[in-house]
């Protein structure tokens, strides 16, 4: 069974899910590698001849895995992992999940600052003027140090572009 009633996904299907997550990346890799060349040529290998090897054995062990986590006599159906346990990591993987995509829409520094205040607010409970000198604070220290200092350019959105960077 790949779901417990009310436990949680098996061991079992957990396995599958990484299976398939794994199988893909690999699939990515070949594909990615084989428009650098991943064949032999003049003595040599080509750029993507070893990354192609090495996402097609990943495809390879994927698969087995897949195959033995839904098929095998000897499966895993003991739950991963029960919801009540789920939860807390559910509370930083979604808002995790979130900040990544806010820094492709509104850029690393202000994706930051809400992100730090989200978490001092929500979770830790500050005070909002506590929340709001540290994540804007956080923000302007990292953008002095990276921008200004090491000159390395982070993604950047909107209100950046409002200032010239």
């Amino acid at each position: 069974m790949l779901i417990t009633k009310n436990k949680g996904p098996s061991r079992c299907a957990v396995d599958a899910a990484v299976a398939v997550i794994a199988f893909l990346i690999g699939v990515a890799v070949m594909i990615d590698t084989y428009h650098l060349g991943a064949g032999w040529a003049q003595g040599s290998p080509q750029s993507g001849y070893f990354p192609f090897r090495i996402g097609a054995i990943v495809c390879v062990v994927s698969a087995v895995i897949l195959l033995q986590s839904l098929f095998s006599k000897s499966r895993d159906t003991e739950p991963f992992v029960q919801w009540e346990q789920f939860k807390p990591v559910l509370l930083v993987l979604v808002p995790t999940l979130a900040y990544v995509l806010a820094i492709q829409l509104i850029g690393i520094y202000v994706a930051s600052a809400l992100f730090v205040a989200a978490f001092m607010r929500l979770m830790g409970r500050q005070s909002w003027l506590k929340t709001m000198l540290i994540s804007i604070g956080v923000s302007a220290v990292l953008f002095w140090l990276f921008e200004l200092q090491f000159l390395v350019p982070l993604p950047k959105g909107p209100l950046e572009a409002l200032f010239g960077y």
